[in-house]
């Protein structure tokens, strides 16, 4: 199944939100999974106030059909990033409509099942790492070529130039149990555990090439997916959700959640020519999370 993309202009303009500086030569072109709703879309808004040409995928129909309104300029294409089909429709969209591609945002995610390790069946453990480690996979096998053909053009004309570049780049979303575990998570976790790994391994694949590869380990973000998770880790447990919602907010040291604006301000400064050196690294935005529950 594949939805057309929903808008022709491929120029994103959004909202004045804040970015690291002035990002010197064209526009960088910036993919985002699920990137139509939720974290995905205040991502896409803060990179098109960059001046980033922006495209999304979801599997969110009524989110696609929303994003010219959410973002006008945005492409967005139908894609479930755990099929690799889908995939390579969506990347030879993004030769086509952006002529390229400067940095990927592996966004798409499930919160999978929660509940003890036993109670786990294997099908809601299989699409939980489809989704959260394949897909990313999948995007970056994609990206890679794509990646390596801007950072060469783009590297050569700022040498020419004299202006700074920061790199083409890949930016993983983990998650805070991507580096603490989290109890009645454990597809989610292993699955984001293993986003870090694919990371840093990546950054060392891709290094010597000048492409950068980090991963972006939120919190608990405010929203209404959050709000699932609560009220399913409820029921699992026989605790009130207000409680449960109260667990939540007292794992970090701020003592609340983190915004989706925080997570995509983080993006868009790890993409810009100011995060030139930082590579391989897991970056929380967690609010100073020490324990999961």
């Amino acid at each position: 199944m594949t939805l057309s993309t929903v808008i022709s202009d491929p120029i994103a303009h959004a909202g004045q939100a804040p970015h690291p500086g002035p990002q010197h030569g064209p526009p960088r072109r910036v993919l985002i999974t699920a990137g139509a709703n939720g974290i995905g879309l205040e991502l896409a808004r803060a990179f098109a106030a960059t001046g980033a040409r922006v495209m999304v995928c979801d599997v969110s129909i009524s989110a696609l059909e929303s994003l010219p309104m959410a973002l006008p300029g945005a492409i967005g294409q139908w894609a479930d990033v755990s099929r690799e089909d889908d995939v390579a429709s969506m990347f030879g969209t993004v030769d086509q409509r952006l002529g390229g591609l400067d940095v990927l945002v592996n966004n798409a995610g499930v919160a999978g099942p929660s509940g003890p390790l036993e109670g786990i069946t294997l099908a809601d453990w299989e699409r939980t790492l489809a989704v959260n480690l394949t897909g990313q996979f999948l995007c970056a096998r994609q990206a890679i070529p794509r990646l390596r053909a801007a950072q060469a053009q783009r590297a050569d004309a700022a040498a020419r130039q004299g202006l700074a570049w920061g790199g083409a780049c890949i930016i993983n979303l983990s998650s805070a149990a991507g580096h603490l575990g989290m109890p009645g998570r454990a597809a989610y976790s292993a699955s984001k555990w293993a986003v870090v790994g694919l990371s840093k391994t990546l950054a060392l694949e891709l290094g010597p090439e000048g492409i950068r590869v980090n991963a972006i380990l939120p919190g608990a973000v405010e929203g209404p997916r959050i709000r699932a998770v609560m009220a399913a880790r409820a029921q699992a447990t026989g605790r009130p959700v207000d409680q449960v919602a109260r667990d939540y907010t007292g794992q970090s040291a701020l003592g609340r959640l983190v915004t989706a604006q925080d997570i995509a301000q983080m993006a868009v400064f790890v993409a810009s020519d100011a995060a030139a050196s930082i590579t391989g690294q897991s970056l929380a935005v967690d609010g100073l999370t020490q324990a999961l529950s």
